[in-house]
């Protein structure tokens, strides 16, 4: 139980109230230990609408075609990232899976990568990057990375594509230079991605609960540090749906502390959170 002093009076029934919308509308599963975490995000959402208490505050939260209910999900969602994180699986893309897909899809001369969960969209261009190193427009083939998350706020800086040099950490100076441009006057201290990589990519607002607006067939998905959120048979509801639009025998990424052991049987462990789809 915390002890800090609370400027507004955040009871137990509060935090089931608000726990169980989450879980209901994102899948996401909050323990009693982010209960301090959840107060201090969401007074700021308070002093926002004006509201001065959580009783009120839990009622404007059962219209969710509120405009608040946006702000709310935002707000609890937690967006960790960074350029090149779990960067083994940056190397198995590079140098085991896009060999593969490319083999199997040289007809087409077409790929599709899904990034779900991209926050504000560092994966995604670290993803991109790859691509395009293994890949380059030279060779003729269509490729394009589909980058999803619930929280609107991180798909605009992902969309946007410009950070805070001191944030673009793992980048090596080689991608450095290749991939982004230093901003000059005001904006000395910041970094924009490449347009090149930017025009494979399409952000979209995606609950991943809800019904997928495309059929696939997806050739790789990155799903990291999503899932460990959900409970289990949200995870197995979820992997399933990620199955039935992943081509035969494609991979599949997920966080450094997520598995698939007793979650699902449409996919094979090939390798530490790196997964391939067998039905």
């Amino acid at each position: 139980m915390s002890l800090v002093k609370k400027e507004f009076k955040f009871t137990q029934q509060h935090f089931n109230h608000i726990r169980d919308i989450v879980t209901e509308h994102s899948g996401i599963v909050l323990s009693d230990a982010k209960r301090d975490m959840v107060y201090s995000r969401l007074v700021r959402r308070l002093r926002k609408t004006g509201l001065t208490n959580f009783d009120d505050y839990c009622n404007l939260l059962e219209d969710q075609n509120h405009e608040e209910f946006t702000h709310f999900s935002n707000a609890i969602t937690t967006n960790l990232t960074s350029f090149f994180r779990e960067n083994h699986h940056f190397d198995m893309l590079a140098e085991t899976a896009l060999p593969e897909i490319m083999a199997r899809n040289k007809t087409t001369k077409k790929i599709r990568v899904w990034s779900a969960g991209c926050s504000t969209g560092m994966e995604t261009y670290s993803i991109a990057m790859v691509l395009k190193e293994v890949i380059p427009d030279s060779l003729g083939w269509d490729v394009k990375i589909l980058a999803t998350d619930l929280d609107t706020n991180v798909l605009e800086t992902a969309s946007n594509g410009i950070y805070k040099e001191d944030s673009v950490t793992g980048v090596t100076d080689v991608r450095m230079s290749r991939w982004f441009m230093k901003g000059r006057g005001e904006n000395s201290d910041k970094l924009k991605v490449s347009k090149e990589l930017r025009d494979i990519i399409t952000y979209n607002q995606l609950n991943l609960l809800n019904p997928f607006p495309f059929s696939g067939p997806i050739d790789i998905i990155f799903c990291r540090n999503v899932v460990i959120y959900f409970d289990k048979p949200t995870q197995r509801i979820l992997f399933d749906k990620f199955a039935n639009i992943h081509a035969h025998d494609s991979y599949l990424f997920i966080g450094h502390s997520e598995t698939l052991y007793n979650v699902t049987e449409r996919y094979k462990l090939i390798r530490n959170t790196v997964y391939k789809k067998v039905s």
